[in-house]
């Protein structure tokens, strides 16, 4: 199978998708002259034209409102966010807008709109420019949430959100844009709300999402030099969030680890552990760990990132605790 950047994929989803519906369109900021912040976009200017793909200006309040009120109208946008801290400004129109407006008209009118970007840390670039959103996002009722962490996964994904006719927040990683993976020539659609099981194990369960995956699987890694069996769940989708497969896990390995990029209070492993522990008391025969990003703002300083973010080392050493390995 052949392989392709993670920008890439995110490219032929979207010129599949337009090719197929000429109602969707692409806008944002450089998605068009400049090929995309992170070339994303590149090439698709001269495909489908300036209608389709627009360059907007620094305002994210108001193309936001502009791609929103063309999806209450027929057409079905793809908003770019450079990162989704600048996002920030338009959250008006995502939550009291996009996420309401099916409930608020008594369903007479959907909001088919899908918003990407690049989220969470990319490394030194302070603490404006490296919150990750999933658990905020999710917290919102008429939202679908869906964060990646592969090529294959990314492509699937999109092709599935921008076809869905609710909103969907799509969250990719700056630091993952140019990392390659095996993606199919032909066409696939990944299932909104499903995860999947990156890795089998049978001694612990560990949960996690988007470049948060590498420590996950990297600490599996580690942990099956001594002996033990970690069973990796890779979320894909935050919300709907696919309880019925992490409890499934819990079933067979009686542990769980969640390892995220969120700050630690109301986040995504907040929310899987209160569901684990109330459907899945019974299976469980250890306290269910988490590791998140500190409860801090993220520094710029390099020693300050790294003990910001997760690592292998600090999942590991939370798999052998709910193992009782204490070495």
């Amino acid at each position: 199978m052949r392989q392709i950047a993670f920008r890439e994929a995110l490219r032929e989803a979207m010129q599949e998708e337009m090719r197929l519906d000429e109602n969707v369109f692409l806008m944002g900021e450089e998605v068009a002259e400049y090929n995309g912040a992170y070339k994303v976009s590149q090439g698709m200017l001269d495909e489908f034209g300036e209608k389709r793909v627009i360059d907007t200006p620094i305002a994210e309040l108001g193309f936001t409102a502009i791609a929103v009120g063309a999806a209450q109208n027929g057409l079905r946008p793809i908003v770019e966010f450079m990162t989704w801290n600048f996002a920030v400004l338009a959250l008006d129109q995502i939550l009291n807008t996009a996420s309401k407006m099916l409930a608020m008209s008594g369903g007479q009118v959907g909001c088919p709109i899908v918003f990407r970007g690049a989220n969470g840390s990319a490394g030194q670039l302070g603490a404006q420019h490296s919150t990750s959103f999933e658990s905020m996002y999710a917290n919102i009722p008429g939202l679908k949430v869906i964060s990646v962490s592969n090529p294959y996964d990314a492509k699937g994904l999109l092709k599935s959100a921008i076809r869905d006719n609710d909103p969907v927040v799509f969250m990719e990683s700056e630091l993952m844009y140019g990392e390659k993976g095996e993606v199919p020539e032909t066409e696939y659609l990944i299932p909104i709300g499903k995860a999947n099981i990156a890795r089998v194990g049978h001694d612990v369960t560990i949960v996690s999402f988007n470049k948060m995956m590498k420590v996950a699987l990297g600490a599996a890694e580690e942990l099956q030099k001594e002996n033990i069996s970690a069973e990796v769940i890779d979320l894909r989708t935050i919300r709907p969030l696919d309880w019925f497969t992490i409890l499934e896990s819990v079933k067979k390995t009686n542990r769980l680890v969640i390892v995220e990029e969120q700050w630690p209070f109301a986040s995504v492993s907040s929310e899987i552990t209160y569901r684990i522990q109330k459907e899945g008391f019974d299976y469980l025969d250890a306290p269910i760990r988490r590791i998140t990003s500190a409860d801090a703002p993220m520094h710029y300083a390099p020693n300050l990132v790294s003990a910001y973010l997760p690592d292998i080392e600090r999942t590991v050493k939370l798999a052998k605790e709910v193992m009782y390995v204490r070495k």
